[in-house]
């Protein structure tokens, strides 16, 4: 998620008003500073994973702890990190004639929506389709690489993002000056980590297919360090003067978002295998508690969102038409994470054959895997851009 840019002007004073007015105001106000509860942001922009994984880091590595962390996180994978691709896939592709033609979004707006939403899917098309019409491992072997660069940029952009969404909705914004640090930093961080994978590791695996990483100079991977450790000095120090002048009302939760998605999931978390493996649930957690918001107000804000299903007196005790919707929203995305990480590749593979030898006998997972993951970054690049009018519109509107 890259909403870093996000802006919303401050509102300016209340006219007078009856006591019991002004604490309703004041009584909503508090509520719209959170995306749901302090604790709910907290848990899932990141302090819950820091909670757990300072846990794990503190236990001995054994087999079963590793057995039960490697299970867990395939569960997790199934309820969390695969719906929220998918989540991603309903909220952009909703109203898309519209998103294209439509006199709401603005012309590079609307140029953002055709390239992420037609041109980037066709040229992925095209990518596997060669590789694999000629039979080069090596050539579709680098869609993962390039799965592994843009894995940084994503998790950095969201981390920055959190943060930068916390700020607004608690009307504590950041300078101009103080983004572009904080900005610095993530790509930074980002840079760093993918240099290191490359380093550290000259092949690797997903899904049975060997993917394999470009040489890097070590003076290359020392300056990237040297660029990260500086960016972070100045970033803390940006936070610091942040959180001590606005005390309490500080985005305390945005900050430990941007704080734990750099540093321990995109850098350090990467190092230690237990860590690895949960943090792209995690990601997901943070992800959702944002794409939930944004659906609960979109669907809040709907003519009959109000309306309860049936008649007589048995309607009163039916859920409203925005929660069922909101309830279909997030079981299609459940269904949709399955179909697209599992049941379309091993269905193709069922269907298609092709030669194993060459590929190894997952292609059809590696090649969906690698599609949605790249294709979601760039779909989020467009959703959730300052100037898009649903991000205003339906993120920092509580219903």
């Amino acid at each position: 998620m890259s909403i870093g840019d996000t802006s919303i002007a401050a509102p300016g004073p209340a006219p007078r008003a009856a006591p019991r007015a002004t604490a309703g105001r004041q009584d909503a106000a508090e509520r719209a500073a959170w995306l749901f509860h302090p604790l709910v942001d907290f848990l899932c922009l990141g302090g819950g994973s820091l909670i757990v994984m300072t846990l794990l880091l503190t236990m001995e590595p054994s087999r079963e702890l590793m057995i039960g962390v490697a299970a867990t996180a395939l569960l997790l994978a199934n309820v969390l990190n695969h719906p929220h691709f998918a989540n991603s896939y309903q909220i952009f592709y909703r109203n898309f004639r519209r998103k294209l033609l439509g006199p709401d979004y603005g012309p590079v707006l609307r140029l953002r929506y055709f390239v992420a939403g037609l041109l980037v899917p066709a040229a992925l098309i095209g990518f596997f389709a060669v590789s694999l019409q000629r039979g080069d491992a090596r050539m579709l072997g680098l869609g993962g690489n390039l799965m592994l660069f843009l894995v940084g940029w994503h998790y950095v952009k969201q981390g920055y993002g959190m943060l930068i969404v916390d700020s607004v909705l608690k009307r504590r914004f950041f300078a101009p000056h103080e983004k572009k640090i904080l900005l610095a930093n993530a790509y930074a961080c980002w840079i760093l980590y993918w240099l290191l994978a490359n380093w550290l590791v000259s092949e690797h695996a997903l899904q049975g297919l060997t993917y394999y990483s470009f040489a890097v100079p070590a003076g290359l991977v020392y300056a990237a360090m040297a660029a990260a450790g500086a960016t972070g000095a100045a970033a803390l120090a940006v936070l610091a003067r942040k959180c001590a002048k606005e005390g309490a009302k500080a985005p305390i939760n945005g900050v430990v978002a941007y704080l734990v998605t750099l540093y321990l999931w995109v850098l350090f978390g990467r190092l230690d295998p237990l860590l690895l493996l949960l943090v792209p649930a995690f990601h997901s957690l943070q992800y959702l508690v944002v794409v939930w918001r944004f659906q609960l107000n979109y669907e809040s804000s709907r003519a009959d969102a109000a309306e309860r299903p049936g008649e007589g007196r048995l309607a009163r005790f039916a859920p409203p038409t925005a929660a069922l919707r909101f309830a279909a929203f997030v079981t299609i995305g459940v269904a949709l994470g399955y179909v697209g990480f599992w049941g379309a590749p091993q269905w193709l593979a069922s269907l298609v054959p092709y030669d194993q030898d060459v590929f190894g006998a997952s292609l059809y997972l590696f090649v969906f895997w690698i599609f949605i993951n790249v294709h979601h970054y760039f779909l989020d690049n467009v959703m959730w851009r300052r100037e898009n009018p649903d991000t205003g519109r339906y993120l920092f509107a509580h219903g």
